[in-house]
């Protein structure tokens, strides 16, 4: 079990989200630097039981459960069984997000008919599937007086995308409230509890697959060319991508970094496109 580098041996970790690509990748390299993982699903808990169990292959310990991030009571149950099996928790990463096809403009779709239904529920599943996590499970922090928080924005948060209105606009909202959190938590309660937030720019995903290659999986559609023309260095983010500056931020090593959004897009968020 690699152990030796950001090394988070004897830490117990949350990770919503965990059974997505991206941050399926972030909760097997806590795993491989020791920390306890329990992978948050929801929907698709097996995914989220594939990934612990990956994880328990490797040497690690790792944890499936099922829980609704819009649900205050489903995580403090969640809270519960986490305790039962590691104690408290010490890290918490906030992946769990999502976009809806109602809920983004299109040539079917304008802006002055998308549904208030599905921008609501866009809007609640990316910041409200944060803030909740973050209230459940920054108590144990405030307790033991320190931990770390990494919030899962998106390239949506610096430069709305287009026809995403609801998406980008709550991935905005996460990093607003990153920032908000560090200082009340400092000011209130403890300075040894840091919140950061990475911010991922284009990355090829089970979600986004179809948007960005066309049926053959080799070509690129015309807005993954767009996006590539737009990102100096020429390639979509693979996951692996992430897990260097997200240990990062959740290791000593960043003990003075605090409130900060980090980008890792390959250059598109400085690229103005001249």
């Amino acid at each position: 079990m690699q152990c030796d580098f950001f090394d988070l041996a004897g830490k117990t970790a949350v990770v919503t989200g965990g059974s997505g690509v991206l941050c399926g990748a972030l909760a097997r390299a806590l795993g491989g630097r020791g920390a306890n993982v329990v992978v948050l699903g929801h929907a698709r808990l097996d995914r989220a039981e594939s990934v612990a169990e990956e994880i328990r292959r490797s040497g690690g310990e790792a944890l499936a459960l099922c829980g609704d991030v819009l649900s205050r009571e489903s995580l403090l149950d969640v809270r519960e069984r986490v305790h039962a099996t590691y104690g408290p928790v010490d890290l918490l990463i906030n992946g769990a997000g999502g976009a809806r096809k109602d809920a983004t403009t299109s040539a079917d779709l304008s802006f002055f008919d998308l549904p208030e239904d599905a921008v609501r529920w866009v809007f609640d599943l990316n910041f409200l599937g944060t803030f909740l996590p973050c209230q459940v499970f920054v108590e144990d922090m405030v307790a033991q007086g320190a931990g770390r928080v990494l919030n899962i924005a998106s390239m949506g948060a610096v430069r709305p995308l287009t026809r995403s209105v609801a998406y980008s606009a709550a991935k905005s909202a996460v990093v607003n409230f990153t920032q908000w959190l560090a200082v009340h938590l400092s000011q209130e309660y403890c300075p040894e509890i840091r919140v950061n937030a990475l911010v991922p720019g284009f990355f090829l995903t089970d979600q986004n697959r179809f948007l960005l290659l066309e049926e053959d999986g080799e070509s690129f559609t015309e807005r993954g060319r767009r996006i590539l023309d737009h990102t100096p260095m020429g390639r979509f983010g693979q996951p692996e991508d992430l897990v260097s500056p997200a240990l990062f931020l959740l290791s000593e090593d960043a003990r003075f970094v605090h409130g900060a959004t980090l980008a890792v897009d390959g250059g598109l968020s400085a690229f103005g496109g001249v």
